[in-house]
C-alpha cells in the first residue's frame, strides 16, 4: 500500500471512485432513494436495485455505463451489528455499471488497476475469486492481469453465481479480496478466514439468462454489475481493526460516549458493542427520515421506529438516562451533508421526528423495563427457559416494546421468547390499524420479466386521448403468458399504447374496456410493473389474441371524479400549508373514484376550526375557477419555480409540473381538471392519527359529495322514523338514550354485586384456618370480573388476616380470577399481582396489579379448578 493511500477519508475513498470511472466514460448518478421503485423489496438494499429494470430488459438505459454511490438499508443481520467487524443496516456501495457495453476483460482490468494504481494496494494483499466454471475469468485474471495461481480461487454457485430471482437475468462473479496477512502464504488460501481476507469488490458478469427449467441462455447484451463496500474500503486504507472506528461512523460513536462519560477505548466489550449500534443505526435513521419514511408499526416505517428504539435503549444501557438522539443526529447529519445535502436540508424533520419517537418510547421504557424484568425473575424462580408468548405480547402491545427487543434482553439473561405464542396473540389484533398494502402479482411480473427483450415499454397517450387503437402485446392469465384466451378468463393485457391511467402516485388506475371485432374485455385496473402498463380485466366476449388490433377505451366517468380527487387533493396540501404550518409535507395519499386520503407529517390534531377553515379555503378556490397550467420543465427549473415534490415519485431529468397559479405548483404524473370549478365542491369527512407524527385526512369532491350526503340523509329520515322526532331533535334524543342507558348499566352493575355478595357470603364456612391466617379459595358461578372482585374484596374484610382466590366463567371462552391478600400476607412474600397472574397461566391466560389486590384471565375453563387447585395448595405452602 503506497504511503498516501493509508490515511484516504471515507469521501475520499468515494471520490476516487466515482472520478476513476467518470474519466473512463462513465456517467456519475447521484444516490437513488432508501425507498425503491421495486416493490417486492421494502428498502433499496443493494447498489444494483436502481438499474434492476435496466438488467431485466424492461426500461432502455439513457446511458451504456453509470457510476453511483448508492446508501442502502439492510436488517436482516441487524442482530449481528456492533458484534461483528462489518455488519451494519446502512452502509454505501460504490458501483460501476455496464448495460450491454463493455465486458469481462474491461470491468477486470478496470477493477485492477483501481485497486492497485489509485487505491495502492500490492497485489501479494490480493486474491481474487471467481466461479468454479468460468475459465474465461480465470484466464483474464491470470494471463493478462498476472495474478499468481494461488491467489486465484475457485468458488462455487453460492457464493460467486448472481441471481435476480428463479428466472430471468444472472451470471457469474469474480471478487477481490484484500489479504492482511500475507505473510502466512499462499498454501491452502482460505477465504472464509474473515480475520485474514476481506472481499471489498465484486465484478458481476451478467451473461445468461435462466428459464424455469433452470436452463441457461446467452443474453443478447451482457451486463456488468460491480459493488464496493464504502465503509470496508475505509477500515482497510485506514489500518482499522472493524469499520466502526473508520471515520465514516467513529465520530458518531464518539459524541455518543461523550455525552455518556465514557472513553471508548476504555470501555468493555458490552459497552462498545452499544456505541456500534447507536453509530451504525443513527446513520440509518437519518437518510431514512431524509427519504420521507416516517416511523410506524408496518413495513419500512417499523424498520425505522424498531431501529430509532434500539438506538435508545443501548443508549440507556451506557448510562444516558435523558433524551440523546438528535444530538449524535447532528453528528451524522455533518458527517454526510456534502455529499447528501438533503440531510440538511431536512434537518428540521429528521430531528422533529426522532425527538417524538425518542420522547414516546422513554414514556414506556421504564415500566416496561420494569415489567420485563419481574417476568424474568418469575421465569428465572420457575426454573424455565423461556418467557411465553403472552408475556412478550403484553410488553409490545401495552409499553410498545418491539419482540426483538424482548429478545434482546431476554438474550442477555440466557432466556428464549416464545415466538409462536407471540405470534398467535398477535394474530387476535389483525383488526389493529394498519398501513394500506396492495398486494403485488409476481406471477406477471416474472412474466413480463422473460417478455422484456421482445416488447417496447408502453406509450401513455391517456393525458390527451381517453380512446385509442392500440395492438396486444402481451396475453396473460394468471401470470402465464397465452396466445389466446376465451370469453369468461381473467386476463392481464400489455398494450404497445395506451389511454389507460396506471395506479401511481396515489391515484387508482383507470376502469374501461378494450373493443374489436367481435371481442370485449371490461377493464377493472391498471398497473405498472417498470414501463409496462397492464390491464387487468376480463373478456365478456369472443377470444383475444396476441398481435390484435383494439380499441382501448377509458370509462370517462370514473376518470372525470379520479382527476377531480387528485387536484382536490393537491388544493388540500396547499390550504393546510396555509392555515396549519408551511412546513406540512405529504406522508402518503390515496385518489380513488369515490373518495380521496391525504397523509401527512404534523405533530398535533387540527382543531374543528382549522378542519373548517381548509374546507372553506379549498371550495373557494374551486369556485375562483382557476385554470391549470400544465407543462414538462427540467427538473432543477420546476423546483426552482418553487413546484412541491409528491411523495412516492420517482422523478427524472424532465418533470410534469401541475400549476394552478397563485394557488398550487407540484410535481405530478397524475390525472387532473383544467380548472378547479370542474371539481364542483369539496367536503372533509375525517381527520384522525394514523401513526406517530403523521395525520390523515378523508375527504369527497365532486359527485361524489352528493353520495356521500345521500347516504347520511338516508340515515338521519331513518332515524327521524325510529325516534319519531325532527331531524333537529335526533342529537337530543340520542343523549337521553344515553343517559337511560348509562343508569340501567349502572343499576345492573350494582345488582350483580349485591348478587355476587350474597353468593360470597356463603363462602365463609368453607375458610380453611392456618395458624393466625385464614384462606378462602373458590370458584362462583357465571359471576363478571367486577362483581368477583367486590366478592372478594368484601371475603377478604370479614375474615380478616388472610388470603382469597375466586375464580368465575362470566361467559364462554372467558375466564376470570381475582386475588385479595392482607398486608400480612404481602409480608411473607406473597404478592397478589404476581401470584394470580401465574395461576391464570394454567387457564392459558395472564394478568396482575396490585400486592394486596389482583385480576387476571384466561380462556381454558376447564382449566379453572385446577387453577383454583393450585392457588390453594401454593397459599398453604406459602404460609405455614
Amino acid at each position: 500500500m503506497s504511503s498516501t493511500s493509508q490515511y484516504l477519508s471515507g469521501n475520499e475513498i468515494r471520490q476516487l471512485f466515482l472520478d476513476f470511472y467518470t474519466q473512463r466514460g462513465h456517467q456519475p448518478l447521484p444516490s437513488a432513494s432508501l425507498v425503491p421503485e421495486d416493490p417486492t423489496v421494502l428498502l433499496t438494499i443493494a447498489g444494483m436495485l436502481p438499474f434492476k429494470p435496466i438488467f431485466l430488459g424492461q426500461r432502455t438505459p439513457e446511458f451504456k455505463r453509470a457510476t453511483t454511490s448508492q446508501k442502502c438499508i439492510r436488517t436482516n443481520d441487524i442482530e449481528n451489528v456492533g458484534r461483528t467487524q462489518r455488519h451494519h443496516t446502512f452502509f454505501e456501495m460504490l458501483g460501476n455499471f455496464s448495460f450491454g457495453d463493455y465486458f469481462k476483460p474491461q470491468a477486470i482490468a478496470w477493477g485492477w488497476e483501481l485497486s492497485t494504481q489509485v487505491f495502492g494496494f500490492s497485489p501479494q494483499n490480493l486474491v481474487v475469486s471467481v466461479f468454479e466454471e468460468d475459465d474465461e475469468a480465470l484466464e483474464i485474471w491470470r494471463d493478462q492481469i498476472g495474478v499468481t495461481p494461488a491467489r486465484i480461487k475457485r468458488m462455487g454457485a453460492d457464493d460467486n453465481f448472481w441471481v435476480s430471482g428463479i428466472t430471468g437475468p444472472c451470471g457469474p462473479c469474480s471478487e477481490i479480496y484484500y489479504d492482511f496477512h500475507p505473510e502466512r502464504g499462499e498454501d491452502n488460501i482460505d477465504l472464509e478466514d474473515d480475520t485474514r481476507f476481506i472481499e471489498f469488490y465484486n465484478l458481476v458478469f451478467m451473461q445468461y439468462n435462466r428459464d424455469a427449467a433452470g436452463n441457461l441462455t446467452p443474453l443478447q447484451n451482457k451486463n456488468i454489475d460491480t459493488g464496493m463496500g464504502l465503509e470496508r474500503m475505509a477500515q482497510i486504507l485506514q489500518k482499522k481493526p472493524n469499520n466502526y472506528e473508520t471515520d465514516l461512523i467513529f465520530p458518531i460513536i464518539e459524541t455518543a460516549a461523550k455525552i455518556a462519560g465514557i472513553d471508548y477505548y476504555q470501555s468493555d466489550e458490552k459497552t462498545k458493542i452499544s456505541l456500534k449500534v447507536i453509530g451504525d443505526h443513527v446513520r440509518s435513521v437519518v437518510h431514512m427520515i431524509a427519504d420521507e419514511i416516517r416511523a410506524s408499526n408496518v413495513g419500512r416505517g417499523y424498520v425505522l421506529r424498531r431501529l430509532i428504539r434500539r438506538v435508545v435503549r443501548h443508549g440507556r444501557l451506557i448510562g444516558i438516562s435523558g433524551e440523546f438522539i438528535n444530538q449524535v443526529a447532528e453528528t451524522a447529519i455533518s458527517l454526510s451533508e456534502s455529499v447528501y445535502p438533503n440531510l440538511r436540508q431536512r434537518e428540521a424533520s429528521i430531528k422533529a421526528e426522532l425527538q417524538r419517537e425518542e420522547t414516546n418510547f422513554l414514556k414506556t421504557l421504564d415500566r416496561g423495563e420494569k415489567l420485563l424484568e419481574e417476568i424474568i425473575q418469575t421465569v428465572k424462580q420457575q426454573k424455565q427457559t423461556s418467557i411465553s408468548g403472552e408475556s412478550a405480547f403484553t410488553l409490545y402491545d401495552t409499553f410498545g416494546f418491539p419482540l426483538e427487543l424482548t429478545q434482546e434482553i431476554a438474550e442477555e439473561y440466557n432466556l428464549t421468547v416464545d415466538v409462536d405464542g407471540f405470534n398467535a396473540e398477535m394474530q387476535k389484533q389483525v383488526e389493529r390499524a394498519k398501513a394500506a398494502h396492495e398486494t403485488i402479482d409476481l406471477t406477471v411480473q416474472g412474466s413480463l420479466d422473460k417478455l422484456a427483450e421482445h416488447i417496447h415499454s408502453t406509450q401513455f397517450i391517456g393525458y390527451k386521448q381517453l380512446a385509442a387503437t392500440a395492438k396486444i402485446e402481451v396475453l396473460l392469465v394468471s401470470g402465464v403468458s397465452q396466445e389466446a384466451a376465451e370469453a369468461g378468463t381473467d386476463v392481464q393485457i400489455v398494450l404497445d399504447k395506451t389511454p389507460f391511467y396506471a395506479e401511481s402516485g396515489g391515484q387508482v388506475g383507470d376502469k374501461g374496456y378494450i373493443s374489436g371485432d367481435g371481442i370485449l374485455v371490461r377493464i377493472e385496473d391498471v398497473k405498472k410493473e417498470s414501463d409496462f402498463f397492464v390491464h387487468f380485466g376480463k373478456i365478456e366476449r369472443g377470444t383475444i389474441r396476441i398481435g390484435d388490433n383494439i380499441t382501448a377505451q377509458i370509462d370517462h366517468a370514473c376518470r372525470r371524479r379520479a382527476q377531480a380527487n387528485h387536484t382536490a387533493t393537491h388544493l388540500l396540501q396547499a390550504a393546510l400549508k396555509k392555515v396549519v404550518d408551511e412546513g406540512i409535507s405529504q406522508a402518503g395519499s390515496l385518489v380513488s373514484f369515490d373518495r380521496l386520503r391525504f397523509d401527512f407529517n404534523c405533530p398535533r390534531a387540527l382543531t374543528t376550526a382549522e378542519v373548517e377553515q381548509v374546507e372553506e379555503i379549498v371550495n373557494n378556490w374551486i369556485s375562483e375557477a382557476h385554470s391549470a397550467t400544465i407543462e414538462v420543465l427540467p427538473i432543477a427549473e420546476a423546483k426552482a419555480k418553487g413546484a412541491v415534490a409528491m411523495f412516492g415519485e420517482k422523478y427524472g431529468d424532465e418533470v410534469r409540473v401541475i400549476d394552478f397559479p397563485g394557488v398550487s405548483m407540484e410535481l405530478c404524473g397524475g390525472t387532473h381538471v383544467n380548472n378547479t370549478a370542474e371539481i364542483g365542491v369539496f367536503k372533509i369527512i375525517a381527520e384522525a392519527g394514523v401513526a406517530s407524527g403523521v395525520r390523515r385526512i378523508e375527504a369527497v369532491s365532486g359527485l361524489a359529495v352528493l353520495d356521500y350526503l345521500n347516504v347520511r340523509d338516508t340515515v338521519v329520515k331513518d332515524l327521524c322514523d325510529r325516534f319519531k322526532v325532527k331531524p333537529e331533535e335526533v342529537p337530543d334524543r340520542i343523549t337521553t338514550l344515553q343517559t337511560e342507558i348509562r343508569n340501567s348499566e349502572k343499576e345492573i352493575q350494582t345488582l350483580k354485586s349485591q348478587l355476587a355478595i350474597v353468593k360470597s357470603d356463603s363462602l365463609l364456612q368453607t375458610a380453611e384456618t392456618l395458624g393466625e391466617y385464614k384462606i378462602i379459595v373458590a370458584q362462583m358461578e357465571e359471576i363478571d370480573a367486577e362483581s368477583l372482585k367486590t366478592a372478594a374484596e368484601r371475603l377478604l374484610q370479614k375474615i380478616g388476616n388472610g388470603a382469597v382466590v375466586l375464580g368465575s366463567v362470566p361467559e364462554p371462552g372467558k375466564v376470570s380470577i381475582v386475588a385479595a391478600f392482607s398486608p400480612e400476607v404481602n409480608k411473607k412474600g406473597v404478592q397478589a399481582g404476581k401470584f394470580v397472574g401465574t395461576i391464570a397461566k394454567i387457564c392459558g391466560g395472564g394478568g396482575g396489579g396490585r400486592p394486596n389486590l389482583a385480576q387476571a384471565g384466561g380462556r381454558d375453563a376447564s382449566k379453572l379448578p385446577e387453577a383454583l387447585e393450585t392457588a390453594k395448595n401454593d397459599l398453604l405452602a406459602a404460609l405455614k
